[in-house]
């Protein structure tokens, strides 16, 4: 059945429907609301609660307009106990005529106390006729698109509903009926019922706050679809061949020995863990984790010498170009006598040509942003994918990229780096399909980064901080959020402060780098900075990833309200890379919201990107963190990672059995939930 054959549903509801990833007559079975409406009973106005919403019905006693900035619609309303007054600051004339003195209504909303006792704002109302009979289930409330009356939305699921009762849908119960005995838990189209047409006497709390049985097992059956997909995903990765990429000790060490630096203890093990990934015929999917700074392109780069020793051609795709360009450095100087190309979309037409053959024919390393998956570009012979930052890139970018190296099954290793630290929770979630390899330690000398809250009227006492330690001979970053001004927001262009930093600073030497700027106009201010010709940079988030400065020492962030705690996070590992002490201040516009002022003091509180993580995923959600808000990734319906982390082992446990027992099931469930598993499985 379409969602075009349910009552009240034209092209232009279908669409959109489709907003809310509504496709069919059953994801509106699966769209589960936010919150419930009491409607059962009526509450005598003299027992209403302030902040409590109250469903009351009585006689208008008096309808007038009340004169002022705005003018005000005033309904009193009584019933035997009391009198409480109905606002409208939006109104109709037609809606005054109606609202008579002596007149029957019913309204329901949220009770506040006003200047003459209880009051309801822009309450949900019917007069005389219109009132309905009192329901005898709660009302729910769903999340809607725009133009989608929340009224239709609710008829719709209803409707939705009754066809599964009449059995006019088919919607199979794929959980074992012995488990959900076992669990306490309510079969599929009971729970389905429960959470779309509550009884009064259920427990409200947990109903609000997802606790319901109904709710955990419709979670937990998503839970369970996931976990099925992700290991779909290996199994399937196991089913294609990779090119063995075996290093001898003697090549070992002879890399190790080019290294300007020793690795640490964890970033040893990490290549370790590479190396037998890459030593089998199986292709590797390898999330390596590390916080700014800990050294994760030089692992990348042992990675690299195992595809190169085997004659085999080796990517590195990074975000940005600025990025991509300190990437190319990097390797420059571990791998001196290799040829390396380089391509980002901003190469003139000549030079790309050039780079491209370089790429077909003799190139041994390729660095590059996005362009490196084009269907111009053609590999020779390539073995290993690295790509960072991988959140910055859709699913179907990381698809294209690997799509290149592979030949009839037979598919190139793959390594994937983030500067995002995640939670161990979200991890085991979001990359069960993954192994996953964390570098949790930092290089030797380096020193946490002191920061400090600083008000943007503060400039003056700023102003000495910077003076002295370009003094000392040490450079500093100065972060605007906006390439140019605009008049809805509060933040400096980086032009402007640009200018205002030279006549504050007229003895020093200052650079510009934002987006706006040409690729080689980018790569020459940073090679200044880098070389020590600058010593003051004026940047955007340009440099958020990848810039290694270790002479760099103080980090301004202006407005660093306007900033996610990652991006906050990211950009404050910019210094803090040698051995001096470094720092950094978070300028801030008061007034702060309470969000801004946690982000903030977050920052100040810690460096440990782990817990700056975990207070990211409370106030953000796990979808922003991960990336996972690009088409075509794999997002949950219902489930609340951070919320509902307790299911994830009585879920991973059931799939498991599952996979033993009733394999047939786990394939319907993995269509049910995952419409796009199979697309996600070569990723």
């Amino acid at each position: 059945m379409q969602l075009s054959d349910l009552k009240g549903i034209g092209p232009a509801a279908v669409e959109q429907l489709k907003q809310l990833n509504i496709e069919s007559v059953l994801d509106l079975l699966f769209h589960l609301p936010l919150r419930y409406e009491d409607k059962t009973q009526l509450t005598p106005i003299s027992q209403t609660r302030a902040m409590q919403p109250a469903l009351v019905e009585g006689e208008i006693t008096k309808s007038f307009v009340m004169q002022g900035k705005r003018s005000i619609l005033v309904c009193e309303i009584a019933d035997e106990s009391g009198v409480i007054q109905l606002k409208f600051f939006n109104f109709y004339y037609s809606q005054k005529i109606k609202m008579r003195a002596g007149k029957r209504i019913r309204a329901y909303g949220e009770v506040n106390h006003g200047m003459h006792g209880p009051e309801m704002i822009h309450p949900e109302f019917w007069l005389e006729k219109d009132i309905p009979a009192l329901s005898d289930r709660l009302t729910a409330i769903y999340p809607k698109s725009e133009g989608l009356q929340q009224k239709r939305l609710q008829g719709v699921v209803l409707q939705a509903l009754g066809l599964l009762q009449n059995g006019q849908l088919d919607l199979a119960e794929l959980l074992p009926g012995d488990w959900l005995k076992q669990a306490h838990l309510p079969d599929l189209q009971s729970a389905l019922k429960d959470v779309h047409q509550p009884p009064p006497d259920v427990d409200m709390n947990s109903l609000m706050e997802g606790r319901h049985p109904s709710q955990q097992r419709l979670k937990i059956e998503e839970m369970v679809s996931h976990f099925l997909a992700l290991q779909a995903i290996r199994n399937q990765r196991q089913q294609h061949q990779a090119p063995q990429l075996i290093l001898s000790t003697e090549q070992k060490h002879h890399f190790l020995d080019r290294l300007p630096f020793t690795l640490t203890g964890a970033q040893q093990r990490v290549l370790d863990e590479i190396s037998t990934d890459l030593s089998q015929a199986i292709p590797m999917q390898r999330l390596i984790q590390g916080d700014v700074g800990s050294g994760k392109t030089a692992v990348a780069a042992g990675a690299i010498e195992h595809a190169l020793a085997a004659g085999k051609q080796a990517v590195f795709m990074a975000p940005t170009s600025i990025l991509a360009e300190q990437h190319r450095l990097t390797l420059i100087e571990i791998f001196p006598d290799k040829e390396i190309a380089f391509l980002s979309g901003r190469l003139k037409a000549a030079e790309r040509r050039e780079q491209l053959a370089q790429i077909a024919d003799t190139a041994d390393i390729i660095i590059g942003t996005h362009a490196l998956f084009q269907d111009e570009v053609v590999y020779r012979d390539l073995a290993l994918v690295i790509i960072d930052e991988q959140h910055r890139f859709g699913v179907h970018q990381r698809l294209s990229l690997k799509a290149k190296g592979a030949e009839e099954n037979s598919m190139p290793h793959s390594l994937i780096m983030t500067a995002t630290p995640i939670p161990r929770t979200l991890a085991q979630v979001a990359y069960a399909n993954l192994d996953v390899s964390v570098i949790d330690e930092l290089p030797p000398n380096r020193q946490s980064i002191n920061t400090t809250l600083l008000d943007n009227k503060k400039m003056p006492q700023l102003a000495e901080r910077i003076e002295a330690a370009c003094q000392r001979g040490e450079q500093a970053y100065w972060v605007c959020t906006l390439v140019e001004e605009s008049e809805h927001l509060r933040a400096k262009a980086a032009e402007d402060t640009f200018v205002e930093l030279k006549d504050w600073f007229p003895g020093l030497k200052i650079g510009l780098v934002h987006g706006r700027l040409k690729d080689e106009e980018k790569t020459a201010v940073m090679a200044d900075f880098k070389a020590g010709n600058i010593q003051l940079l004026v940047a955007t988030t340009v440099i958020e990833v990848g810039v290694d400065v270790p002479n760099a020492t103080l980090m301004v962030i202006e407005n660093a309200e306007r900033l996610g705690l990652s991006q906050l996070h990211q950009l404050r590992g910019r210094v803090g890379r040698g051995s001096r002490q470094s720092h950094c201040v978070l300028m801030y516009q008061a007034p702060l919201s309470q969000n801004a002022q946690t982000r903030l003091s977050t920052m100040r509180d810690t460096n440990d990107g782990f817990k700056i993580a975990k207070t990211d995923l409370k106030l953000r959600g796990p979808g922003e963190i991960l990336g996972t808000r690009q088409k075509g990734a794999m997002e949950f319906r219902l489930v609340n990672v951070e919320t509902d982390k307790d299911l994830f082992k009585q879920a991973k446990d059931l799939a498991q059995s599952m996979q033993k027992k009733h394999p047939e099931q786990c394939r319907a469930l993995i269509h049910r939930w995952q419409r796009q598993a199979a697309t996600l499985a070569k990723v």
